[in-house]
């Protein structure tokens, strides 16, 4: 198994706290490399951002950070939404907020009642996420452009657009990554 991928990854990931350029810039590059390796079209690539800047902002400006913890994922206009909320009554309210946003075709939501997680929490998920990538990498039996990787508490959501097999193969190399609890995928299947 080749470790340069996984370093790269670490490399980016140890950087970001101390520069705003070099992520920004391995992100401009990166998002150029998915546009023009996804499978889905640019439109529907920019009516994801869209979806997850404004959800993640209607969110930020109706709960207070200090009680709710809402990260929005959207894959082909389908929105995963993960993190903790204090109650049920919230956790429906976010749900009907985000589904009612144009071009939402549905939502996932796998919120769980609690206190927001802390950073160290989300740093390990980040982590976890990263190593996930970089075994896909290595695999190289799974088109990463095809699928998003989410961690929330150690679970790992699969999103994209995939065949079975590679649906399949993605899942097992996730179930196999240290630090994970739990894989669930959410693919659709061309």
């Amino acid at each position: 198994m080749q470790r340069k991928p996984l370093m790269m990854i670490l490399l980016a990931l140890s950087i970001w706290p101390l520069t705003g350029c070099v992520p920004a810039l391995i992100a401009g590059t990166g998002a150029g490399v998915a546009v023009a390796t996804d499978p889905r079209t640019s439109a529907t690539y920019l009516d994801d951002s869209e979806i997850d800047m404004h959800a993640s902002g209607r969110i930020t400006a109706n709960y207070p950070a200090n009680k709710v913890h809402v990260n929005v994922n959207s894959y082909d206009r389908n929105v995963l939404l993960t993190g903790q909320v204090p109650d049920d009554a919230t956790k429906a309210q976010i749900t009907a907020m985000v589904q009612a946003m144009p071009d939402v075709n549905k939502v996932y939501n796998q919120l769980e009642i609690g206190a927001p997680t802390d950073f160290s929490s989300r740093s390990k998920d980040v982590y976890i996420s990263a190593k996930v990538n970089a075994r896909f990498i290595d695999a190289g039996t799974v088109p990463m452009a095809n699928v998003d990787v989410i961690t929330e508490h150690g679970v790992v959501y699969l999103m994209g657009i995939v065949t079975q097999a590679q649906g399949d193969e993605a899942a097992r190399v996730a179930r196999l990554t240290s630090g994970v609890k739990q894989v669930i995928t959410l693919f659709e299947y061309h």
